[in-house]
């Protein structure tokens, strides 16, 4: 069975949508309501595209690493190339764009509030561990990367 099947629905992306909906919902029903300004919904079209762009980009490492992109599975390669450079965790940085472009565009004030708690929940329900899986495949250079590299 794969890994994706064994934690589904407990997958960075199923988190990301929920909290997305939730903040959706909870920015339109908890005043002052929805945002109405034209400008912040077209900042929430470019963090959308921003956001999707660079889950691409880092996707794309993954596949030219051929190395697993599933959360819980063993790591086969480091990979400090592309966005891996600037962020140890592009994919999950680009989903909370996506979410905090979702709450600008479908949402209200509240909404950012909700997507505020994407990047703790992935930090403590999925980064941590992924960072002892480098540390323990990888080592020393695991342990510069991560040193030298920014979480988010």
């Amino acid at each position: 069975m794969s890994a994706i099947r064994r934690r589904f629905p407990d997958l960075p992306p199923v988190w990301g949508l929920g909290i997305m909906l939730a903040a959706i919902c909870i920015g339109r029903w908890v005043p002052p309501g929805p945002f109405e300004h034209a400008a912040l919904r077209y900042l929430g079209l470019i963090l959308i595209l921003g956001g999707l762009a660079l889950i691409g980009w880092a996707a794309l490492w993954f596949r030219r690493k051929r190395t697993s992109i599933y959360p819980g599975d063993q790591p086969e390669q480091l990979i400090v190339e592309g966005p891996f450079r600037i962020n140890r965790n592009p994919i999950y940085a680009g989903m909370a764009l996506v979410i905090f472009g979702g709450a600008f565009i479908w949402g209200g004030p509240f909404s950012l509030l909700i997507a505020a708690f994407f990047p703790i929940l992935v930090t403590r329900r999925f980064i941590l561990a992924e960072e002892a899986a480098l540390r323990a495949a990888f080592g020393a250079e695991a342990e510069s990367y991560i040193a030298q590299t920014r979480r988010w």
